[in-house]
């Protein structure tokens, strides 16, 4: 009996030296997938385009995987770590805008990948990243022959980017950040361009040819976001090789709550 209290006076003396949080980080992280707002690819399916795949990867590194129907709210994400929006068609309201916004700036996490920019534009304004009128096509690192299918290879230094030397995206849109908390981690090819005139041939001018972004990461408050400008890379189908490379890093950088690595610097 004296060697149990001996034990139990000792387990409460080291709780008393935890670092603050300790019992907090403990718990099994959290990350809600949207499909409040007409979602076609969603992850309770297993077809070539839906998202079960890339729910695994967070399940696989730990997290409970839940999903939202409704108006993302306060509520909603106050017991959240994680949210992602992959292809929506259906507007955010503002309010959830900014509900999204309030999430962020108290420590949350959020990923993006777009079908279509104009349902996220307000918040894509908010985090000052801006996604182009005209989808992306590439002379250079092409998959089959159509100008819409390529493969990424100019990384910037980031944790999600992390030992790829490559991705695939499988039509996107161009995207830039003008935050100073935000950064491009990835670009096309300095020949990529984008159909302004609508023709359907490349014309210069009128037609943008030059290195656009393709994913935007960065902070916003105590919280991190990243942006991609195509839903694709992560669904079943295309989630091999190097795009499941960079899913698994991505599903790390989102539970991980440290800002660099202290031996590389590396921003995550």
């Amino acid at each position: 009996m004296k060697s149990c209290k001996v034990l139990i006076a000792v387990f409460l003396f080291t709780l008393c030296f935890l670092p603050a949080g300790s019992w907090a980080d403990a718990k099994q992280p959290v990350v809600i997938f949207d499909q409040g707002h007409s979602q076609k690819f969603v992850i309770e399916q297993k077809g070539d385009l839906h998202l079960s795949g890339l729910s695994g990867l967070f399940k696989s590194d730990g997290f409970e995987v839940k999903i939202n129907i409704g108006q993302i709210t306060d509520k909603v994400l106050a017991k959240t770590d994680v949210l992602v929006i992959s292809g929506g068609f259906k507007p955010l309201a503002s309010a959830e805008t900014e509900a999204i916004v309030r999430f962020l700036k108290r420590g949350g996490n959020l990923c993006v990948m777009l079908h279509i920019p104009q349902p996220v534009h307000e918040l894509m304004t908010r985090l000052r990243t801006y996604a182009s009128n005209g989808v992306l096509q590439e002379q250079e690192n092409l998959i089959k022959q159509g100008p819409k299918e390529f493969f990424v290879t100019q990384l910037g230094q980031h944790a999600i980017t992390h030992g790829i030397k490559k991705f695939a995206v499988y039509g996107g849109w161009a995207l830039m950040s003008e935050s100073q908390t935000g950064k491009v981690i990835a670009w096309t090819s300095p020949k990529a361009w984008i159909d302004l005139n609508r023709n359907n041939k490349l014309d210069t001018p009128p037609d943008a040819r030059q290195a656009f972004g393709v994913a935007v990461a960065g902070t916003l408050g105590k919280g991190r976001y990243v942006i991609f400008g195509d839903d694709a890379i992560f669904q079943n189908s295309f989630l091999v090789q190097e795009n499941m490379s960079l899913g698994r890093n991505l599903v790390r950088w989102l539970k991980n709550r440290e800002k660099t690595t202290p031996r590389s610097g590396m921003t995550l």
